[in-house]
């Protein structure tokens, strides 16, 4: 596992290749295996592969979700408000989870936010996404995982460049 953390690292530019089925049911069972709080699994999964859908979702947000435009595979992360008050926590955990299994499977990937930003228009992405994909209103997007063969190299963050200044003992 600290194999993986010390070399995954955001991608935003994959080869114009899908990903294999194989890979895909691997991400999906590693999602459904996400913890979330009292095993409530207050979360969703829409897996994108339509060119036109995932250009759509690339100018949902103001900027920052360009890449989506391109990419092979985009995981649209939704939490319902009504299981979990803590649906953003378990989704975040999710999907990162999906980020670790990519990169484990040697893709890329790269988490885009969506909960909390609006496009140019001053729509919410998150109504967008809604209205595209059919999505009901108790059910809230919090983000989109963009993942592919990555065609861009990026080498992990060295040890020496960590914040360790974070990191606190008691007392």
């Amino acid at each position: 596992m600290i194999d993986l953390l010390r070399t995954r690292r955001s991608i935003r530019k994959f080869e114009n290749t899908p990903v294999e089925a194989e890979k895909i049911e691997i991400l999906k069972e590693a999602l459904l295996r996400s913890p979330s709080s009292r095993g409530r699994n207050p979360w969703q999964f829409i897996f994108v592969q339509d060119a036109a859908i995932l250009k759509r979702l690339a100018s949902a947000k103001d900027h920052g979700g360009e890449f989506l435009d391109g990419t092979p595979l985009g995981v649209v992360i939704l939490g319902d408000e009504t299981v979990s008050d803590v649906w953003i926590e378990d989704c975040s955990i999710a999907a990162i989870i999906l980020q670790l299994t990519a990169h484990d499977l040697g893709l890329g990937s790269c988490w885009v936010q969506i909960r909390n930003r609006n496009n140019k228009s001053g729509e919410t992405a998150e109504s967008v996404i809604q209205k595209l994909l059919g999505i009901p209103p108790q059910m809230r997007v919090l983000a989109i995982v963009g993942i592919g063969k990555a065609s861009e190299t990026k080498r992990g963050i060295p040890l020496m460049m960590l914040k360790k200044n974070a990191v606190h003992n008691e007392g």
